[in-house]
């Protein structure tokens, strides 16, 4: 595969009219803590509450006139269908969103308030997929995929340019894995700028597709459970082209964090930052919370969305 660093440029050209710089800011409490540096780059302050409007909005954005009139459909845990549902309203573009049972209501209204089509399908993100591959042999239209995508993958490595921007003495960015669209597109652009920056990928125990998937050296398919990271759940497609390999090759390291941590991630990110995000957002700070000081300095915490019901952060408080 060649993937250039030219397409990031593009990227950020094209989102200059949708996409604002996200903050890079300082945690004081988790640098105290650990005794390094810790900065917290803020993708979910973005209209959609999440990281994913960069890919989405890039890849709708390189489609023909032709292509938008006939509009486009995609698969989603909820984030990337609430991007691309945002953008399509936007610019006028009709657009349908799959999802499996398992996506939280919160998403599922934020979706109808966009004027998206929803269509439910099956329990996890496979079945989603499916139908919205029938639904473009039948219609025509264009399937915005969450994260095995060129533009997508661009889209997300913009955030690697504003990071490099903020904080060039980066030593090591923690960035959320699912499906690698996320961390294929940072770790390209910062080890493309410089390969010492250590790129460390955070899944929860449960489900965790794409860590499973790199440990047996080929795609795999498990079981979706219930997880405070919902975001991260979904498989790496039959006929990954992308973010398998990508991942494979600029990611130094993955860990793996309990619910229990990512839990504490959400309320400690509620408590010191005073923001609420969800669980896949939170993983980062729960692996810090449960694992300690790192090696390098300074750390950049990737907080990827702030799509989180009400109800899962009061059970959170009385339970913790």
């Amino acid at each position: 595969m060649s993937f250039s660093f030219r397409e990031v440029w593009k990227a950020k050209q094209r989102l200059n009219s949708v996409v604002e710089a996200t903050p890079l800011v300082y945690s004081e409490s988790l640098s105290k803590s650990l005794t390094n540096d810790i900065y917290l780059k803020l993708e979910h302050t973005h209209p959609t509450g999440s990281f994913k409007l960069r890919g989405a909005a890039n890849k709708i954005l390189s489609l023909s006139d032709e292509e938008k009139e006939k509009g486009v459909a995609t698969f989603s845990t909820g984030n990337h269908g609430i991007s691309v549902a945002y953008v399509a309203k936007k610019f006028n573009i009709p657009c349908i969103v799959c999802i499996s049972n398992r996506v939280p209501l919160e998403k599922v209204n934020r979706l109808k308030r966009l004027e998206a089509e929803v269509v439910v399908v099956g329990s996890n993100q496979d079945d989603a997929e499916a139908h919205c591959y029938q639904l473009e042999k039948e219609k025509g239209i264009s399937v915005v995929k969450p994260f095995d995508d060129r533009e997508v993958i661009a889209g997300q490595g913009t955030i690697g340019l504003e990071i490099m921007e903020q904080l060039p003495e980066v030593k090591e960015v923690i960035i959320p894995l699912s499906g690698g669209g996320l961390l294929s597109g940072i770790g390209y652009t910062l080890k493309s700028i410089d390969p010492s920056i250590r790129i460390t990928g955070v899944s929860m125990e449960k489900s965790a597709v794409m860590y499973e998937s790199l440990k047996k050296g080929t795609p795999v398919v498990l079981p979706e459970e219930d997880t405070l990271a919902d975001s991260l759940l979904g498989g790496l497609g039959p006929e990954n082209q992308y973010t398998f390999s990508m991942t494979g090759k600029y990611m130094d390291g993955a860990e793996l964090v309990s619910e229990k941590s990512i839990g504490k991630g959400i309320l400690h990110m509620l408590e010191y930052h005073k923001m609420a995000i969800e669980g896949a957002a939170a993983s980062g700070i729960g692996l810090l919370l449960e694992k300690g000081r790192r090696a390098n300095s300074p750390v950049v915490l990737i907080i990827s969305g702030n799509n989180i019901d009400h109800q899962t952060i009061e059970d959170l408080m009385i339970n913790k």
